[in-house]
């Protein structure tokens, strides 16, 4: 049973307190953790795969990517050198597809992370999702897709 008493009550804060508090917004570290840039749907056809066929024939994947990155300077600014500009990011994601020609996803996506910490050092992660549309599998298969997300300066040796 719910103790009705005004003791029992949870305690409202008077405007002094509410003062006193930290505000997320002071606080930079926790206001960039919740930034990002998303690239959503970069279709790109490319050489990628274990098979004979993907081996010699280019197919369509899709990446999508998610840009951890400060966009507080760019929100007050609005001056495109306070932002990373997802135009060159793309050019450089679209490159690095198109030549990089391994034999799996794995190691394409981490290549696409090495490039994008390599295209803005502002970046502080990313998470990169890159999909086969039509991956050669006998079932009725939409998809294949590997995830990853990696850390400004912690990625592995395989990723360079």
């Amino acid at each position: 049973m719910v103790d009705p008493s005004p003791e029992s009550q949870p305690k409202l804060m008077s405007h002094p307190e509410l003062m006193s508090q930290p505000q997320l917004m002071s606080q930079p570290e926790l206001v960039s953790q919740s930034d990002l840039i998303l690239l959503e749907g970069l279709r790109v056809m490319a050489i990628v795969g274990v098979l004979p066929e993907e081996r010699e024939r280019e197919q369509l994947l899709q990446c999508d990517l998610a840009l951890r990155v400060d966009l507080s300077a760019a929100g007050v600014s609005d001056d495109l050198n306070d932002t990373v500009d997802y135009g060159s990011m793309a050019d450089a994601v679209v490159q690095t597809l198109r030549t990089a020609a391994p034999l799996l996803l794995e190691r394409l996506a981490a290549q696409v992370a090495s490039t994008v910490f390599a295209v803005d050092q502002r970046v502080e992660s990313v998470e990169v999702i890159l999909r086969k549309l039509h991956p050669p599998v006998p079932h009725d298969l939409a998809s294949s897709a590997v995830r990853i997300i990696r850390r400004a300066g912690t990625s592995p040796q395989a990723n360079q």
